[in-house]
């Protein structure tokens, strides 16, 4: 037997049924918004913890390579995969429960010395084309590293404290590799 249903009822019922589609869609957006927030928070505190930190260069140390106030990304998965190589800029922990940013010279187990304003690594010469060509370096005795240390000089030689001053520092102090500039955007560069 089939119910008579007038059209006013009708338009009632659809109008009611179109409401309830509407509340179900906007709820299930709602929830998909809290979702992708959540998923996005989680990732953040993942990749900064564990893979990718910004920080920012304070003081004159790394000058022409970079300067107070420039903001740059520090890997910080890339030493859990490789051991940190010369030239590379680092950011590493001092026993002062500071944070510093120098360029590795030094690899363990070799012997660095500067002599003539000139950094030797085991009597060899080191070349340093990130330096101005002025860049003196004050006199190091040849100092042999120990194992599972490096050792980091800023490359404002003059105004830099570093191994010369600090010693070789612990890898296992090291937060990571600097990888780029990102700010300002006129200073943009890898690094």
């Amino acid at each position: 037997m089939s119910e008579f249903i007038s059209r006013s009822e009708r338009q009632r019922r659809e109008r009611l049924e179109r409401q309830r589609q509407r509340h179900k869609k906007s709820s299930s957006r709602a929830f998909d918004w809290v979702k992708a927030v959540i998923i996005a928070l989680i990732l953040a505190v993942v990749i900064r913890g564990f893979i990718l930190e910004p920080t920012y260069v304070q003081g004159p140390s790394m000058l022409n390579t970079m300067k107070t106030g420039d903001k740059v990304i520090i890997n910080k998965l890339i030493y859990r995969l490789k051991s940190p190589a010369r030239g590379e800029v680092i950011v590493f922990h001092t026993p002062e429960d500071r944070d510093l940013i120098k360029r590795v010279i030094g690899l363990p187990g070799e012997t660095i010395q500067v002599k003539n304003y000139h950094v030797y690594i085991n009597g060899k010469l080191l070349q340093e084309p990130y330096l101005n060509f002025s860049t003196q370096t004050s006199t190091v005795p040849p100092t042999k590293i120990a194992a599972n240390h490096l050792f980091v000089m800023g490359d404002n030689r003059v105004n830099s404290t570093d191994s010369r001053e600090l010693g070789a520092i612990p890898i296992d102090q090291v937060i990571g590799r600097a990888e780029f500039i990102y700010w300002p955007i006129s200073e943009w560069k890898t690094l």
